[in-house]
């Protein structure tokens, strides 16, 4: 992060004396070998030389000429060209630039979090869909990870990569797989632009423009450089700490006894695992909390040969069974699986200590409830459920994370970019934003419209995708979900024009984030572009999304959008599932729904005037089997505006 960082501060002044000293022209890193432009849409093309200088540019057929600014700046515009290349771009000034292998076809943007990252070599089937990732006219750039505090001038080095099986393994997953249909249906070249970064928050990809426009979003100046960012992130997550555990940091060195089973902890705070600790209050922290619980065993289980399982930790973790250290783990998709030494337990209370260091993101024991577990031969002692836990230290950061501040991955990652015109946007994101899902009905529309203005493209086609499934079924509540008002803040989000959404609640995954279907993720993601940007108005490209409802006595009639070919249970079904009702109480309860033509009935024996329905509104709707005919779900929604779990949760830094 310190040389990324570093390089973003200084790099463009740095470059700059470069190019006074040498009389060099150069171009900004977009631009490379096998890259692609957009197509039908004037070419920008820009870069730095000495003051004065002039530049010449080359572009299949077309030339044009500049002089560089008082600043070394220079940029020109070519015009549209249709589809096609290879071209060689020339860029002549006191040297000449020679970019070979350029084609003219759509520019897609893909940015987000972990989801969007997330590559194919990482996806189901790898091996396979390697094997028969020879698109050479597909091609992906993944722009370098960095921060900045103002608006960077370019990004970090970077490299266009053909679709090949020797390249394809390091694509964006959703993004290859959109790609790869946009190219199938209409033989166009594609670019993906890869702007993504596990784990961060939308704030920090709004620009400071947007944000200033918002001052409930950004309520002080942001800070300017790394000590002073280092400094608010300290005293930002000491206010955390004290609010959490109700009382300060300890002294240094007071953790060392915190493994033994003689030390008191009553006055430690409640923390459930698995879960990461950011949806326990823990709001962005990142440092090291300890997990203390008893366990008790009698004369024949202690006697018996035991293995600790934790599941997987993020990111590291040092446990100790009674005082003694039995293992330690750094790897935040790491199963830890500790066998116990004879002797070790006892009958009576035992005690289990685990140290628990977050490097970013999500932190804590998470994934699957059924992992954590004290195997005693063929029996097992279950060991989730509530611990106790105190934070040791807050992670003394040499730089601000992404999420420390907003704006910082906009300014570093998508403002050098904003003078490259686009075919459109795919988005995967809103998992770091659950515990502020309400603010991000309004969080995420300022993205998408600052987008917009930023590269000049006011019908910027923007695609995104609903949260998976995620989290256990058993910890599904009809009192609430912060993941289901996240979900409906992305559904309210397609007012906006020019926007569509992809529902993935048929392909999540319960014990982990990061689904590894991400061929129905860039499936779906196609779709909508093919429908609305491509000509193939025909298709369907979106499941059923709910648009009002008629009470009629003890019923109620919910009407869709996008029912497509018809409304349909899910394959094999017999019984609609996913829907609940409320009357005035406002406590909604399980209902019996039926498909009748185009609607959905809905009712629940005993409740005379139902007033408002709602449809996988749980953390983990996968049971959900709404579909239209064309094989995609209905989208998760409720038709009330009452007060949700996340109301009055805004954004701080």
């Amino acid at each position: 992060m310190k040389t990324v960082l570093s390089w973003l501060l200084l790099g463009p002044w740095f470059a700059l004396l470069g190019v006074m000293a040498h009389a060099e022209v150069r171009l900004a890193n977009i631009f490379g070998e096998h890259m692609v432009l957009q197509r039908q849409q004037a070419i920008s093309v820009w870069g730095w030389a000495t003051p004065g200088e002039a530049v010449r540019v080359k572009l299949h057929r077309q030339v044009s000429r500049t002089v560089t600014d008082v600043q070394g700046r220079w940029r020109v515009l070519l015009k549209p060209e249709v589809a096609g290349g290879p071209y060689t771009l020339t860029v002549q000034g006191d040297n000449l630039i020679a970019v070979k292998d350029v084609l003219l076809g759509d520019v897609w943007f893909a940015s987000g979090q972990s989801n969007m990252e997330w590559s194919v070599a990482q996806s189901a089937n790898a091996t396979a869909e390697l094997a028969q990732s020879d698109f050479p006219r597909i091609r992906h750039i993944k722009i370098p990870k960095g921060i900045a505090f103002q608006a960077a001038d370019d990004v970090a080095p970077a490299q266009w990569k053909l679709s090949r099986p020797g390249n394809a393994g390091e694509f964006s997953a959703a993004g290859y797989f959109f790609a790869r249909k946009l190219h199938q249906e209409r033989g166009v070249p594609v670019g993906i632009v890869n702007a993504s970064w596990g784990g961060t928050n939308v704030e920090t990809w709004i620009s400071p423009a947007a944000l200033a426009r918002r001052p409930e979003i950004q309520s002080e100046p942001m800070p300017l450089d790394a000590p002073a960012a280092r400094l608010r992130y300290q005293q930002k997550m000491e206010a955390v700490v004290q609010a959490w555990q109700h009382s300060p940091l300890d002294g240094a060195g007071a953790s060392f006894q915190w493994k033994r089973p003689d030390y008191d902890d009553q006055s430690w705070t409640p923390l459930n695992a698995p879960q990461y600790w950011e949806e326990q209050g823990l709001s962005d922290f990142d440092g090291v909390v300890w997990y203390r619980r008893d366990l008790y065993l009698n004369d024949e289980q202690a006697a018996r040969a035991a293995m600790l399982e934790l599941g997987t930790v993020d990111d590291c973790d040092d446990t100790y069974v009674n005082g003694k250290a039995v293992g330690q783990t750094c790897g935040w998709d790491t199963q830890r699986r500790y066998r116990l030494p004879q002797g070790l337990l006892h009958a009576g209370r035992n005690l289990i200590a685990v140290r628990v260091l977050d490097n970013g993101g999500g932190g804590g024991f998470y994934g699957d409830a059924a992992a954590l577990k004290l195997r005693l031969g063929d029996d097992a002692i279950a060991l989730s459920g509530t611990w106790k836990a105190r934070v040791e230290s807050i992670l003394d950061k040499g730089d601000p994370s992404p999420n420390d501040l907003p704006s910082l991955l906009y300014n570093a990652m998508v403002s050098p970019l904003t003078g490259m015109p686009l075919k459109g946007v795919i988005w995967y994101q809103g998992e770091s934003n659950v515990p502020r899902a309400q603010q991000y009905g309004s969080t995420f529309p300022l993205l998408i419209e600052d987008w917009r203005m930023q590269w000049h493209q006011p019908h910027l086609p923007f695609y995104f995708v609903q949260l998976a499934s995620f989290l256990p079924l058993q910890k599904n509540s009809l009192k609430g979900s912060d993941w289901a008002e996240l979900r409906d803040a992305q559904r309210l989000t397609l007012k906006l024009p020019h926007t569509g959404m992809v529902v993935a609640t048929d392909i999540g995954d319960a014990n982990s984030i990061h689904p590894l279907n991400k061929q129905d993720v860039g499936l779906r993601l196609a779709l909508l572009a093919l429908k609305h940007d491509y000509g193939m108005k025909k298709i369907v490209a979106g499941g059923p999304m709910y648009r009002s409802l008629r009470v009629r006595g003890s019923q109620i009639e919910v009407s869709f959008t996008d029912v497509g070919r018809g409304l349909v249970l899910a394959k094999g079904e017999t019984a609609l599932k996913g829907f609940t009702v409320a009357d005035a109480s406002r406590q909604f309860l399980p209902a019996q729904a039926r498909i009748h033509g185009n609607k959905v009935i809905v009712a629940r024996a005993g409740m005379a005037r139902p007033v408002a329905v709602r449809f996988g509104w749980v953390d983990n709707p996968q049971e959900d089997n709404l579909f239209n005919r064309d094989g995609l779900p209905a989208s998760p929604f409720r038709s009330d505006d009452w007060p949700g779990l996340t109301d009055g949760v805004k954004y701080k830094f």
